[in-house]
């Protein structure tokens, strides 16, 4: 069937791989932009609703249950147009069903966290154990190359789990984390199409993944009441899953695994540039643990030491703290680009300094002002 539909295209002058890339995309953006109102409807009428709490930054009731679109069309969709994937990664699919669970669970009655960290060590465990999606080098990191595999394993699951609950962290304003998902997915699908026909499956998922978060953009950033929407831990999970599962597979590409299909292109800063990527969840989550353990509190704590907090404390609204964010990491992004082929650790060096730097700007702002009042 794919064969005929294949001939079928290339007789009307279409290449298969851009029709499922454009197909993909627009089919994930109609199938969120549809089914929100159906959700936010059900969840008003239910009160399935986000409270207002101390550390959030509403201050009315809004369904948080988006992420339940999120999901339903990356599964309809890269199962359609990237099915590829799922063949290969066998437990991918499973691992998505898993996390919209518990993701809906904690949305409605607050799961406790040693229960959803359970979950996400299950899930990381079926992809890196049963799919084997592994970091399985540090290319020169530390002056570490080659990793055990006992290591690679331990690694590769801390990492989805601590990628899973930074992206977690990030949703905290509107537009933030759909914003940074869809400009990772794309700099991540870029990045695989520039590296061959034998990535374009991941590529497709990174378009399926912009169709679908855009969608959700539409309500999430909506002036008016009744439509308005947040992604919640559901959507947010499912995103900080798959962005870490594309990064991994992304550091993974550059591993020489004798298949002709695979590019020989190699690239000494892969983990460096990944880094750069997906910086802003990765420096926001470290500065918070930072300053939580610098006070003496849980790192586990609730609190208000994000970055956007900083930004809407110097009185800046949803839309302009978001832009602000995405703006300079995507800076931060392009230094990295710039400068990717000079030492690895030199350029995570500079990588994590900028990110910090960025984090800390708009305390310096508001340090300042309060100081000169």
């Amino acid at each position: 069937m794919n064969e005929l539909i294949k001939d079928l295209l290339e007789n009307l002058g279409i290449s298969l791989f851009y029709a499922k890339l454009v197909l993909g995309m627009m089919f994930s953006f109609a199938l969120t932009f549809f089914s929100i109102p159906t959700i936010v409807k059900i969840s008003r009428r239910k009160n399935l609703m986000d409270e207002p709490g101390t550390r959030s930054s509403h201050l009315r009731k809004i369904p948080n249950l988006g992420g339940i679109a999120i999901f339903y069309s990356l599964a309809v969709c890269a199962s359609i147009f990237a099915f590829e994937l799922f063949e290969l990664y066998k437990f991918l699919f499973a691992s998505l069903v898993i996390l919209l669970y518990i993701g809906v669970m904690d949305d409605i009655v607050v799961m406790r966290a040693y229960k959803k960290l359970l979950a996400q060590i299950m899930v990381t465990a079926l992809m890196v154990l049963g799919s084997d999606v592994r970091i399985r080098s540090f290319f020169g990191v530390f002056g570490i190359y080659e990793l055990s595999y006992t290591f690679s394993v331990i690694f590769s699951m801390f990492t989805f789990i601590v990628l899973i609950n930074a992206f977690n962290l990030i949703d905290g304003i509107d537009g933030l984390s759909g914003g940074y998902s869809i400009i990772c997915s794309a700099l991540f699908g870029i990045s695989y199409f520039r590296l061959g026909e034998y990535n374009y499956p991941l590529v497709v998922l990174s378009a399926v993944i912009i169709g679908s978060v855009i969608g959700f953009l539409y309500y999430n950033l909506s002036h008016y009441r009744n439509n308005k929407v947040f992604m919640g831990d559901t959507g947010s999970m499912i995103l900080g899953f798959l962005l870490a599962f594309t990064a991994i597979c992304f550091i993974d590409i550059f591993i020489d695994k004798q298949l002709p299909e695979v590019p020989r292109y190699y690239l000494q800063t892969a983990p460096a540039v990944t880094v750069a990527i997906l910086i802003l969840p990765i420096v926001d989550t470290l500065n918070v643990v930072m300053i939580r353990l610098f006070k003496g509190e849980s790192i586990f704590a609730a609190d208000k030491n994000h970055i956007h907090h900083s930004l809407l404390d110097l009185g800046l609204t949803h839309r302009r703290s978001s832009v602000y964010i995405l703006c300079y990491y995507l800076l931060v992004v392009a230094v990295a680009y710039f400068y990717r082929h000079i030492n690895v650790n030199y350029l995570l060096l500079l990588v994590l300094t900028l990110g910090f730097i960025g984090a800390y700007i708009p305390r310096f702002i508001l340090y300042t002002r309060n100081k000169t009042n």
